[in-house]
């Protein structure tokens, strides 16, 4: 007995797409082929998802899983292995998509509430396999339905709790399921609704207004009343306020007034909130108030005056004579008031500069003009211009910094700075203002002056004018002697001292290179060169010798040095030899006499 397997296929009936709830079958059909007419038994095993399913044995070439009512949890990918008589064949897998879920359930746990209390629901798909995802619906009349959106990966239901507000009366909820499919997004039908009657513990607030409020003017008194009807007094709470501020409130009680005179300020929204536990409803109401009379008008006969000068302030209201003035003046430490009428004239001085303004008051209401500024100027003192370091001098090429002062005078005041007939900088500041002038030439010697003036009419005040001295840095000191080089002990020596360039007065130092410096001589002269005579060589006075210059611009400069050598004079060499002679002619006559008397003997 020979055979063998050709292969194994898989099919679904009626196809692989079925209608939830259809009856469905899976259908597992071996191709074999046999060298005798001979009965051979299959081992049928179908799986899904790659797990058992269905398992059978049989003489014939074809198995059958008989789904009677097929559902979502049928969707999947099948196969099927056939074994005979040691050989085993396995099929293609093959999708089977169970289209449509089944109808969820839906349960509330309390069929009537309060607000403020919460509605707790359970949406349940028992016949369906997680993951899911649950919706719910919370749905009142004339608004659209509020949503919310719950995933279960790993059970078939899904509780949630929706919150009642105040409007809610009769509520109906439902919900419905969604889960994942190879095309996208599969959805079941919507549950049964659930209908949930809600209960007002107090009904939403009245508010009103004495008299009415689109007819109140500035300076009537107000009354705002607000009320509700409550069910349970205890913990009720009544709060009365004009955008987020609180004006009023009560508690345990069903009613609520507020009054005031009103004013232009007083227009706009109230709000009257009524709460009880988590329970909060209210109630708005827009107050217009008519102006009674506009804001009064400061004037001034004149804003910037010169002290001693005459000022008139005048307060007024354009069409309107009936009104108590006052002129009061602006302080840090509050109004001054300074005279109950709607004219002041006073003689100004500088302590009058501030800001003024005026009220009115008609019928209780006081309004507030808007401030004048007065501005009272003394004049200017004449200016001081000095230099910075004090000293009026400056070095070349360094800048010159100058202040120009005004002690006296109303600021702001505005400093000009000139240097000759040229405007350099203009400066506004209170008593002083400082100007740098960078740009220092050589014939920079004077010229420099400052005017001075503020708004008072007396005008421009001027500085006398500041001579500067420029002071040339020294340039390039050399040191020369007469006699150059060598000298003869005895003798004078001239040392000169000389500069190329340098402002007078000029000082002089010269110095003698040892161990350490050792200055020699120092003068002051009003020259670029100096002479200094050094008297009686000695050979001690042998050696290295420089000289230094600086004048008032502080800067040392010094000279390269020079070598003096001190030696001896002509007849001082002379008297040497002469001695030096004397004494060999002594000893040779000495010897002369030993040896005659040593030949006698």
């Amino acid at each position: 007995q020979v055979f063998t397997f050709n292969k194994v296929e898989i099919r679904v009936q009626p196809s692989v797409k079925v209608k939830n709830g259809a009856p469905m079958s899976i259908i597992c059909h071996a191709d074999i082929s046999k060298n005798t007419d001979f009965q051979l038994k299959h081992n049928f095993t179908i799986f899904k998802d790659g797990k058992l399913v269905f398992m059978t044995v049989s003489d014939k070439e074809d198995a059958r899983y008989e789904i009677p009512v097929a559902k979502s949890a049928d969707t999947g990918d099948y196969e099927c292995t056939v074994q005979a008589d040691g050989k085993k064949s396995f099929s293609n897998s093959i999708y089977v998509w169970v289209a449509g879920m089944t109808k969820p359930i839906l349960t509330a746990d309390k069929k009537e509430v309060s607000e403020g209390e919460v509605v707790k629901l359970r949406c349940e798909l028992p016949e369906e396999v997680p993951p899911l995802v649950f919706f719910f619906r919370k749905i009142k009349t004339n608004s659209a339905p509020k949503e919310k959106r719950v995933p279960e990966q790993n059970q078939k239901f899904s509780e949630v709790e929706f919150p009642v507000e105040e409007g809610d009366n009769i509520l109906q909820f439902d919900c419905f399921g969604k889960r994942q499919v190879r095309s996208g997004w599969e959805s079941s039908q919507h549950s049964n609704s659930t209908l949930v009657t809600v209960k007002e513990p107090f009904i939403k607030p009245t508010l009103i207004t004495r008299p009415s409020s689109r007819n109140v003017t500035e300076g009537d008194r107000v009354e705002f009343e607000c009320s509700t009807e409550v069910a349970q007094m205890r913990g009720i709470e009544i709060i009365f306020q004009k955008n987020r501020t609180i004006l009023n409130s009560v508690r345990d009680e069903k009613s609520l007034k507020y009054s005031a005179v009103a004013t232009l300020e007083d227009s706009g929204e109230y709000l009257c909130k009524v709460e009880q536990g988590p329970v909060s409803k209210t109630t708005k109401l827009n107050l217009f108030v008519s102006e009674l009379f506009p804001k009064p008008t400061l004037s001034a006969s004149m804003t910037k005056l010169d002290e001693s000068k005459d000022l008139i302030l005048n307060c007024s209201i354009n069409g309107f004579q009936r009104a108590n003035f006052s002129i009061v003046r602006k302080s840090s430490r509050g109004d001054i008031l300074l005279k109950n009428s709607g004219v002041l004239a006073i003689k100004v001085n500088v302590n009058d500069t501030g800001s003024y303004t005026c009220k009115a008051e008609v019928k209780g209401i006081v309004k507030e003009s808007k401030r004048v500024r007065i501005n009272v100027y003394a004049p200017v003192s004449k200016p001081t211009l000095s230099v910075v370091s004090g000293s009026p001098e400056v070095v070349l090429g360094k800048p010159l910094q100058l202040i120009c002062h005004s002690a006296m005078g109303t600021p702001p005041i505005t400093f000009t700075f000139y240097k000759g007939n040229e405007i350099k900088k203009n400066v506004t500041n209170d008593t002083y203002a400082t100007f740098l002038d960078e740009d220092i030439g050589l014939n920079d010697k004077g010229g420099y002056k400052c005017d001075a003036r503020n708004n008072h009419s007396s005008g421009v005040k001027t500085s006398n004018i500041l001579n500067v001295t420029v002071i040339v840095p020294i340039r390039d000191a050399s040191l020369g002697s007469v006699p150059y080089g060598e000298v003869e002990v005895g003798s004078d020596t001239a040392f000169l001292c000389s500069v190329k360039e340098g402002s007078w007065p000029i000082d002089f130092k010269f110095f003698k290179k040892t161990d350490h410096e050792v200055l020699l001589h120092e003068v002051r002269e009003y020259s670029d060169r100096t002479i200094w005579h050094k008297k009686t060589m000695k050979r001690k006075d042998t050696g290295t010798y420089y000289c230094m210059a600086s004048n008032r611009a502080s800067m040392d400069v010094r000279s390269r040095p020079i070598t003096i050598s001190v030696i001896l004079a002509a007849w001082q060499k002379g008297v040497i030899a002469a001695f030096v002679l004397t004494a060999m002619a002594g000893a040779g006559a000495v010897a002369f006499w030993w040896f005659l008397r040593k030949k006698k003997k």
